[in-house]
């Protein structure tokens, strides 16, 4: 085990990735002689040349329309799309044609692609929408939102592997984070989620760079007797339902952070899978979600605040729960 930033382990699984098959290739915006504006791609192109770490022209539609049509030909193209915004302009390419070609072609014809994006969280109200729920709710596409340099690496390892279409969507506030990666490949089984803390009081679940702001809560708040079970998914799609019930019929209260907006968001299905399971009988208070109230994120970062939740509002939910016995 060696300490890695978030974007040097995600290098390191294309890297080993593509050493271990020729059919990987990466493609996108600034990728190869300038390596990726956050360096995920850095050293790629002078290992592997021009014809495998591809710079693109401006043209989301077309760098996803022809990842697709590699994919279905047996390639395996890792796609970076600069951040999440720009998704919109590929909508068509990744909802229409990847998610749907196994359905189609019953099951003869796979696209296995990988669409790398980011969340800024902080940027202008251009660059900082967090749309990771649009994705969630398309059959035939897999949702990854790795939290840690460890999962970074083991996750996008998986997602290469995968015979699906993969979302996999990344966070610039997680880029220069810190954390133990194995030298070796290794796999994280998309699905499967985590408990980055125990705690008997009340399960908050939470993705992404929301992980870390639940963590440093369950910290204050253990300094007060409670008890903060953190649950971090991992993925949205595949998702590890079984993982949080059992958590929630442990503690009896919940409560959902993310940084997208909370309407129609992804905290949504996290408290509908609750309350349609065997979880609904132990709840001893009302599911919370601390989320993005519904407006676009400002460029001043004075107004972030009631925009982006943070640490106060995870122990403010916390504490609410708490209050009803």
């Amino acid at each position: 085990m060696r300490t890695l930033r978030y974007n040097q382990a995600l290098c390191e699984a294309l890297r080993q990735e593509m050493d271990r098959d020729e059919r990987v290739f990466v493609l996108g915006e600034d990728i190869a002689r300038h390596g990726g504006v956050y360096r995920v791609t850095e050293g790629l192109l002078e290992r592997f040349g021009p014809e495998r770490v591809i710079d693109t022209p401006i043209s989301e539609s077309g760098i996803v329309g022809l990842a697709v049509g590699a994919a279905l030909l047996g390639m395996r193209p890792v796609v970076e799309i600069q951040f999440m915004d720009l998704i919109t302009i590929a909508m068509d390419q990744i909802v229409n044609s990847a998610a749907k070609a196994r359905f189609v072609h019953d099951g003869a014809l796979h696209a296995p692609l990988v669409v790398r994006t980011m969340n800024l969280g902080k940027g202008t109200v251009y660059s900082s929408q967090e749309l990771e729920a649009w994705f969630t709710h398309v059959p035939g596409l897999k949702v990854v939102m790795p939290s840690d340099p460890y999962d970074a690496k083991g996750l996008l390892i998986s997602a290469i592997r995968d015979p699906d279409p993969v979302i996999f969507i990344e966070h610039k506030a997680l880029y220069r984070i810190e954390g133990e990666v194995e030298e070796e490949a290794y796999t994280v089984p998309l699905g499967q989620a985590k408990l980055p803390r125990e705690g008997d009081d009340v399960t908050v679940v939470a993705w992404s760079s929301m992980v870390g702001v639940a963590e440093a809560a369950a910290d204050s708040l253990a300094d007060e007797g409670i008890g903060v079970e953190v649950i971090d998914p991992r993925t949205l799609v595949p998702f590890d339902r079984e993982r949080v019930v059992a958590s929630v019929c442990k503690t009896g209260r919940l409560v959902i952070v993310h940084q997208a907006v909370r309407r129609g968001g992804f905290g949504a299905e996290v408290a509908a899978a609750v309350t349609e399971s065997e979880a609904f009988g132990y709840l001893m208070a009302p599911i919370r979600r601390v989320a993005n109230p519904g407006v676009p994120v400002p460029k001043s970062g004075a107004l972030h605040p009631p925009a982006l939740p943070g640490e106060a509002d995870v122990i403010g939910a916390v504490r609410d729960v708490m209050a009803y016995g």
